[in-house]
């Protein structure tokens, strides 16, 4: 299923993600709120367990996420300011890394580094900021899917109608949880109106 964030708060940040005066740091920030708002919607119906902890009038058990059944996994280089922000929430989650470079011929994805832990029986979460034709997507799909976890949720900031599609009819049993589902892909496979890449205006590295 797709979920399409409806919160005044994502929109008005995705309008300041799109505005090409926001420098890297504010740029990185930005991805970082909106990443911890679609955490918050993924984990809704995540299963509590018990946890005894040491407060300041003595132990306690209390309610929470079991941190370590969640592996986050990440498609460099974009998605590193998503991962980081992840983690800020769920410190004891587990991250993992794998790095696709889109061919600008054939507009696909090439798979050249994985490091993935183990995802046996856990929950992944694979944070990507934008999926465009789908591609480098479901080529991450299929590789974690071999790692047989129990379930995984995609979390992504803005993704194109087309793209959406192409993983949907892939993998109709991944929740994908998105900040906002934009207008179209244009000739050359890119989102419109989009952010520009994802990856150049978080690092400054745009020729």
């Amino acid at each position: 299923m797709i979920h399409e964030l409806t919160n005044p708060v994502t929109k008005t940040l995705v309008t300041h993600l799109r505005d090409q005066r926001r420098d890297s740091v504010r740029f990185r920030h930005t991805i970082a709120e909106l990443t911890k708002q679609l955490v918050y919607e993924a984990l809704h119906d995540f299963a509590l367990s018990k946890k005894n902890i040491t407060t300041w009038t003595g132990e306690l058990e209390c309610k929470t996420i079991d941190e370590e059944s969640i592996v986050v996994v990440t498609v460099l280089r974009a998605g590193i300011p998503m991962l980081d922000s992840v983690m800020e929430l769920l410190p004891e989650a587990i991250a993992g890394f794998l790095a696709m470079k889109r061919d600008e011929n054939t507009h696909e994805s090439v798979l050249y580094y994985d490091r993935l832990p183990s995802c046996k029986g856990k929950t992944v979460l694979l944070v990507d900021p934008m999926v465009a034709t789908g591609g480098s997507m479901i080529d991450a799909l299929k590789l974690i899917k071999s790692r047989e976890p129990s379930r995984i949720i995609t979390l992504n900031i803005i993704g194109s109608p087309q793209g959406l599609d192409v993983v949907k009819s892939a993998y109709p049993e991944v929740d994908i949880y998105i900040a906002q589902i934009d207008e179209k892909l244009n000739d050359d496979k890119y989102i419109i109106p989009g952010l520009g890449d994802a990856g150049d205006r978080s690092y400054n590295t745009v020729e």
